[in-house]
């Protein structure tokens, strides 16, 4: 380890006395940018395995450029694009590559849609000729070049278009498509939020066919949202949004033959009614396209190969769960058209080999302990690559393992969260590498053993920056509650005193399969949470049932009972905490981000008696509100659950309030929509209950923009200093019975 990064690190775990004693955080300075780590942007290894490209700016002159580097050297070799030798551009801020890597898509300008989509301007850069053409005079969705380079497919106005780069020519082949009714190839909203893909269709190797998913929307209901603008008038955002229980699209498979100009629909051997499609991917075989169809409970995932030159499918595999199966991007067809899945059946998430007809070969990977990433298949080696928890549920380790699943080898060494990309030809991976005292640094490690060649980048002056405010160290530990030993994480004043008593503040998020107390550099949040303790709160996260990377037992126990369990662990937790002599049970405060935010309303409601505050941003109030595949993959419907909807959403709990509440939404949030804070709002103030709350125009489930997030920040800051902080000037050192809690 270099001397300084060894500083670094020492000047945040401790106080140093080398820097000043009295330099703290600010909000000002947090959300100034000076806090902001350096990274590696659009990093992409180069096919032929020793060199790999990183987008780079140059601020001063204006340019943007795609860069490429040695992975033996790490030495610049050459600039591959730069935006000031286009005159048909100003700049790009982003780029992909053709799979042979002699084109490359430019991003010139973009807006968003919703969380995931965007309507952008692109240019594709011909590598050889220098040549630039513009993919479309319109603002276009998800353009992506054919395997060979010589056409590229996008979606316009709802319907697909393909362009031919060497006759210019572009071909529309649907015709159909019709705002918030018809959609080809671009997902719905609902599919973009919850299954996490925008771009439903996808070019075979030959590219000579795309498959694609068309979307009929025509009866999902509507959602309306006033966009208040700076006009004289405000207007609206309608867009098709399905609320738990109410109509999805019907969706259908199709399949476009470049040659013979012929759009077909394509069919499975079964008869599904009321389906998702969540998943689509071409096999090493042109004729042979793979799909997933889930039923609507999501409890029963089938996996499905489909010939389009024989027009015949086979059912290759199919899960079922008690609950719930998570989907995945981690399927991979080797060469022989066998495949690599990842899956829960045996009680913990691991990689499983099948034959290419659904027969399996062996399972990679067990244990009880969780892979939370794969990462690719070394022919070469017969290795498989890919992250886990086995090293404790909040790290994350780079490990690989022989195709047979023997000679597992641990690849990082350093505890924290570790991240891998690998070169093409899996002779090296950089390292990301963060933990709560670290922030990010690169690395080039070798496949083979794991060792760091060289350092590539890191963040030591940050670290060194942050060694000259007084900052307190994350405590890791966990917390018996309910059963369970919980992951829990505190951050205490620098000058601490365990005679004193001292507020606390709790956050949490909740959410299925989520954590929160990982060790990780967590920036903006930290930085926050190390001002409150150098204000005088003490700062505690616990993860409780639900949460993820613990086992599908651990994670699942929530099914059709949301807002149950992981209450009842946030409500002992802080009963256990408030028990030690150093906390005052009186001045316990909690919050929470979206379904924090639900959490953190059901937390002051129902706990009434160990809560003093809670603040809940963007909550969802009651899950009748909330879309229908995240909210019924853990609680089917309302019209089969209804008990499980309502006894656990803060919406219906509001006469029990007493202690103080802030409320907090964007109003032009499309995820969780303002509906339920405004419900949540009438519901209060008809139970006559007091309380603050702020609506920030405009903004969405981010509630970011401008000057919006110091001022949110501002906001909650002052709030937590009125309702916890009353007593903070004040020396109490009222004495406490010890208590038995451990950690």
């Amino acid at each position: 380890m270099k001397l300084r990064r060894l500083f670094a690190i020492v000047g945040f775990l401790t106080t140093s006395l080398i820097y000043c004693q009295d330099k703290q955080i600010s909000l000002e300075g947090i959300w100034s940018g000076s806090f902001r780590t350096e990274g590696m942007q659009a990093l992409h290894s180069m096919k032929n395995g020793k060199q790999y490209s990183v987008l780079n700016f140059d601020r001063q002159n204006r340019t943007a450029t795609i860069d490429i580097y040695d992975y033996k050297t790490l030495e610049k070799v050459k600039t591959l694009v730069s935006s000031a030798d286009i005159s048909e551009i100003q700049g790009f801020f982003d780029y992909s590559f053709s799979d042979d890597e002699s084109k490359v898509i430019l991003t010139t300008n973009s807006k968003p849609v919703f969380r995931r989509s965007t309507l952008g301007e692109f240019y594709i850069y011909d590598i050889a000729s220098k040549k630039v053409t513009k993919v479309s005079d319109d603002l276009v969705q998800e353009p992506t070049l054919s395997p060979d380079g010589t056409k590229i497919a996008y979606g316009f106005g709802n319907n697909l278009y393909v362009k031919d780069l060497v006759s210019g020519l572009v071909e529309q082949i649907t015709s159909d498509g019709i705002k918030n009714k018809i959609i080809n190839g671009i997902t719905d909203w609902v599919y973009e939020e919850e299954f996490s893909f925008v771009r439903a269709f996808d070019w075979n190797a030959d590219s000579n066919q795309i498959a694609f998913i068309r979307f009929d929307e025509a009866e999902v209901p509507e959602f309306s949202m006033d966009v208040f603008g700076s006009d004289l008038y405000q207007t609206q955002q309608v867009f098709k949004y399905p609320k738990a229980g109410e109509a999805n699209s019907n969706v259908s498979l199709h399949l476009y033959d470049i040659n013979s100009k012929k759009l077909q629909q394509l069919k499975v051997d079964k008869a599904y009614e009321d389906f998702y499609i969540p998943r689509l991917e071409w096999t090493k075989d042109a004729n042979v396209l793979s799909v997933q169809y889930m039923n609507r409970h999501q409890d029963e995932l089938d996996l499905w190969m489909i010939n389009t030159k024989s027009k015949s499918s086979s059912l290759v595999l199919a899960e079922k769960d008690k609950a719930y199966i998570d989907v995945t991007f981690n399927l991979t067809f080797l060469k022989d058209n066998s495949f690599i899945w990842t899956s829960e059946k045996d009680g913990y998430n691991h990689i499983y080999h099948y034959a290419k007809d659904g027969k399996l070969i062996n399972q990679v990977t067990n244990g009880n302990w969780e892979v939370t990433n794969y990462y690719g298949f070394n022919k070469k080696e017969n290795a498989i690559y890919y992250q886990s928890v086995e090293n404790g549920s909040i790290n994350r380790d780079v490990y690989s393992i022989k195709l047979n699943g023997k000679n597992k080898k641990r690849l990082t060494k350093t505890d924290g969260t570790n991240n891998a990309s690998f070169s093409a030809d899996f002779t090296y991976f950089i390292n990301t590498h963060s933990s709560a005292t670290t922030p990010q640094e690169y690395t080039l490690n070798s496949s083979k053993s794991g060792a760091v060649v060289k350092s590539i980048k890191d963040n030591d002056k940050l670290a060194q920056k942050v060694g000259t405010y007084i900052t307190s160290k994350k405590e890791f530990s966990t917390i018996n509650v309910n059963g369970n030993d919980l992951n829990m994480w505190m951050i205490k004043p620098a000058n601490f005193d365990a005679g004193k008593e001292y507020p606390l503040f709790m956050y949490q998020y909740s959410g299925p399969g989520s954590q929160q107390v990982a060790n990780r550099w967590n920036g903006t949040n930290d930085y926050w949470y190390q001002m409150l303790a150098q204000q005088g709160y003490i700062v505690a996260c616990v993860d409780g049932r639900g949460t993820g990377f613990k086992g599908a037992d651990f994670k699942k126990v929530t099914q059709n009972e949301l807002g149950k369990y992981e209450l009842e662990d946030q409500i002992e937790a802080a009963k256990k905490l408030g028990a030690l002599p150093y906390i005052d049970k009186t001045r316990i405060g909690i919050w929470g981000w979206s379904y924090g935010g639900f959490m953190s309303s059901n937390a002051l409601f129902k706990g009434n008696d160990v809560f003093k505050m809670a603040i809940a941003v963007a909550p969802v109030t009651s899950w009748r509100f909330y879309d229908t595949i995240y909210t019924e993959r853990y609680m089917t419907t309302p019209q089969e659950n209804s008990s499980g909807y309502d006894e656990n959403s803060p919406i219906n709990h509001v006469d029990k309030l007493e202690g103080d509440f802030l409320l907090i939404h964007g109003s032009g949030d499309d995820n969780v929509h303002l509906q339920n804070t405004m419900r949540m709002v009438e519901a209060l103030i008809q139970a006559d209950k007091q309380f603050e709350w702020m609506v920030y125009p405009d903004k969405n489930h981010g509630i970011y923009g401008g000057n919006t997030r110091l001022h949110l920040y501002k906001k909650m800051t002052n709030f937590i200093n009125k309702t916890l902080g009353d007593k903070l000037k004040k020396n109490d050192k009222k004495e406490k019975e010890p208590s038995k809690i451990k950690g």
